[in-house]
């Protein structure tokens, strides 16, 4: 399944229908449509969604158990999605939905839950939880914000990825919050990315423009991509989305990817909002 396309809106400054590849999993909004997609097929662009990320849970017998003790700890911090959906799979497979619902939800509701991003609170408030902070944007406003309100005495419970920032436990640290992180997710190659490439590549050919959405995601793509561009590779433009969290923005830069010799310094790598890989390439 090589991925997702936009249908491509007639436009009178178009002498081509140009296509755009997006290294992502499909996201669908209030619309029942990625909210990329939609953008670009406003623009008259033919969009195409690859994933190329897969997630594995870990840890989830031990995070299971830090669940059913809300008594330890002060609130819950979360600032992904997966650490929601890891949350879900404790109660799964556990058995533990009933007993959430009528006793351990109420108690953590009791206690403070910090959130990062709209998105994320959304699936926070689904398992039942009210949450704090959804509006701080990142990581760091997030601790700004924990760090605003009054230092619990006992533990904040963290889960997250492997790969993390350490920007909000820092912070929290430097002010004595006391925190306790768990790992219960870690990204992984999506099984289907060479083979959904090279379906997508010979069928639409070399894309104008590639859109990656996490370093993770580049760097297992990287390779398939400059194998099936060949020298063709040089004319794709590059470009990162806003809603990359700061710390992408550091790891992965012009230099991480031109030091590859993957892309030419033609190319463009920049914060942008979802309809911006329009612009580069009409």
């Amino acid at each position: 399944m090589a991925g997702r396309q936009a249908r491509a809106v007639p436009c009178k400054d178009c002498r081509a229908i140009m296509k755009v590849l997006l290294l992502k999993d499909a996201k669908e909004d209030d619309c029942g449509q990625d909210p990329y997609i939609r953008e670009l097929g406003l623009y008259g662009l033919e969009a195409t969604l690859i994933p190329v990320l897969s997630f594995e849970f870990l840890s989830l017998p031990s995070f299971s158990e830090k669940l059913s003790h809300p008594e330890g700890y002060g609130g819950l911090i979360f600032t992904s999605p997966r650490a929601v959906e890891a949350v879900e799979l404790c109660l799964e497979k556990d058995n533990k939905t009933e007993v959430w619902k009528h006793s351990l939800r109420e108690k953590w509701n009791a206690k403070s839950v910090y959130v990062v991003g709209n998105a994320t609170a959304s699936l926070v408030n689904k398992i039942g939880l009210d949450t704090e902070g959804a509006n701080s944007g990142n990581a760091e406003k997030l601790a700004e914000y924990i760090c605003s309100r009054e230092s619990p005495a006992l533990p904040l419970l963290f889960p997250c990825g492997t790969v993390k920032g350490e920007i909000l436990p820092k912070m929290l640290k430097d002010r004595g919050i006391p925190m306790e992180s768990i790992t219960v997710y870690q990204k992984i190659p999506h099984p289907g990315i060479q083979v959904n490439l090279n379906s997508y590549y010979s069928k639409q050919g070399v894309p104008a423009s590639i859109t990656f959405f996490s370093p993770s995601g580049l760097m297992y793509s990287l390779k398939h991509i400059q194998e099936l561009s060949g020298d063709s590779i040089d004319r794709i433009k590059v470009w990162e989305p806003l809603r990359i969290h700061e710390c992408v923005c550091c790891e992965v830069g012009p230099s991480a990817i031109f030091s590859s010799g993957s892309f030419s310094r033609n190319s463009c790598i920049m914060s942008l909002p979802p309809s911006a890989p329009a612009q580069p390439v009409r």
